[in-house]
């Protein structure tokens, strides 16, 4: 931690969005880049991490700080580039793989994961290949077209969300889904769901405290993302 540099934390329009500065002073990107928000919201959440500081300054309270230079430093020079690579998550997504049919697990997974993934196939008019057992099956290009397609057109700011909900989901679908959810309880719900083996095996063999406290800050983790996505697309 570092001690408390600032009195005064504001937000100021900048060119191509809103800058949080700090006793007038513009807050910088890690890379050295202004750290300019595209929307006012999130530029209003950034500013409130800045004031919720005590007199030292945890780097680890700066969540969404952090994000933000990510989108800007790390995707925003080759968004295309992060789009592509995001794509072979679904390849291997967590929702096409379920236990082997005769496995009490199977029908778990056919009860909560087959609706969501049904509901995202339809909504994006593609198929995804369902897999049981751990041998991989490739993905239809044509579905993996269209989910490149769709992250293409995403901004660095979405693109960064999607990135961390993808890898804490281990899903590409349920971070989209997410996304796309109108609702506020509908990302946890998504979270719960992507999560049910975990729930299955701890169910089964009793829960490690620690296991769960990992658990929940993956989810904190997830629905921040999901928060900053939609406060980055903000009007």
């Amino acid at each position: 931690m570092i001690r408390r540099f600032y009195n005064d934390v504001t937000l100021g329009a900048q060119p191509g969005g809103w800058q949080v500065l700090l006793d007038g002073r513009g807050v910088k990107t890690v890379g050295g880049e202004p750290q300019i928000s595209p929307t006012v919201a999130l530029g209003e959440v950034l500013a409130a991490e800045w004031r919720r500081q005590g007199e030292k300054i945890d780097p680890a309270s700066l969540p969404l700080r952090d994000m933000t230079d990510y989108a800007i430093d790390v995707i925003a020079p080759d968004p295309a580039a992060k789009a592509r690579g995001l794509v072979a998550y679904a390849e291997t997504d967590t929702l096409c793989y379920r236990a082997d049919p005769d496995a009490a697990l199977y029908a778990r997974q056919q009860e909560v994961w087959e609706p969501l993934l049904a509901g995202f196939e339809a909504s994006h008019d593609i198929t995804f290949v369902r897999v049981s057992g751990v041998v991989h099956r490739p993905q239809p290009a044509a579905a993996l077209a269209v989910l490149e397609t769709r992250l293409l057109a995403f901004d660095a700011f979405t693109l960064a969300a999607v990135e961390t909900m993808t890898t804490l989901a281990a899903s590409l679908v349920t971070a989209l889904a997410a996304l796309e959810a109108r609702g506020e309880d509908e990302p946890r719900a998504l979270w719960q769901a992507v999560c049910l083996e975990e729930e299955w095996q701890a169910d089964l063999w009793g829960r490690d405290w620690e296991a769960e406290e990992r658990r929940a800050r993956r989810e904190a983790d997830f629905l921040r993302a999901c928060a900053f996505a939609r406060l980055a697309g903000a009007n």
